[in-house]
């Protein structure tokens, strides 16, 4: 039987990002200015057909598999990227997070502002509506953010984890990470999340965190 976290998109569409989704029982996705992630929910080459013709021209989206999937044409792919996805040990931690504060529509122009100069995943206008984006200021400078993202029934992925060049090593990711495994842990979910393959580094932090990798998932861009 398929795990829920095989097809993440498509069930984090139909579970905890349902209020967001569009779409209907086959396919399944959220508005652009949300995210341009997708999901089918019996991945056939038809539903790509299908999509294609749905969607207005230029629209990118982000398609999310457990292998690697052979695009079909006319669709154009921007990127692949293979991305382990790791899964928390459901212990929580102890890192000091007084200076955490949760985000708001204010924060906007901030969050896209550092969004864009760190580039750690799609972010747009209304990402925010996914819920529990909390940052760490320097007066009233946003300068290190995290999030969640996909709510995949009761798994709760920590997403778009950025510190502004300025305050690197500092901690401020590690810190915004253990509070949002703590959070989440609280709300007796489990913390996920995917990590590029090549980023030793962050894996290295996510596993001193109590995250192992489950297994390697494939984020597809593509084009109208």
């Amino acid at each position: 039987m398929e795990h829920v976290l095989d097809n993440p998109g498509w069930n984090a569409l139909i579970s905890g990002n349902s209020d967001l989704a569009t779409g209907d029982n086959r396919i399944k996705y959220f508005q652009p200015e949300v995210s341009p992630f997708m999901g089918f929910c019996n991945n056939a080459e038809a539903d790509f057909d299908e999509l294609y013709q749905l969607a207005p021209q230029g629209r990118v989206f982000g398609y999310i598999s457990d292998v690697a999937t052979a695009i079909p044409a006319p669709w154009t792919v921007l990127a692949s990227i293979a991305c382990p996805q790791m899964i928390h040990n459901g212990k929580p931690g102890d890192i000091l997070t007084d200076n955490v504060r949760l985000l708001t529509d204010a924060d906007i122009p901030q969050m896209l502002a550092l969004t864009k100069l760190t580039a750690p995943g799609p972010f747009a206008e209304r990402t925010i509506e996914f819920g529990h984006y909390y940052g760490i200021f320097d007066g009233d400078k946003l300068v290190a953010m995290a999030g969640q993202r996909l709510h995949i029934f009761n798994y709760a992925e920590i997403s778009a984890v950025c510190t502004h060049p300025d305050y690197l090593g500092r901690g401020y990711a590690k810190q915004l990470l253990q509070f949002h495994v703590n959070r989440i842990i609280a709300a007796e979910e489990v913390p996920i999340l995917h990590v590029r393959h090549d980023n030793a580094r962050a894996i290295a932090v996510y596993e001193s965190l109590g995250f192992a990798t489950r297994k390697l998932i494939y984020f597809h861009i593509i084009k109208k």
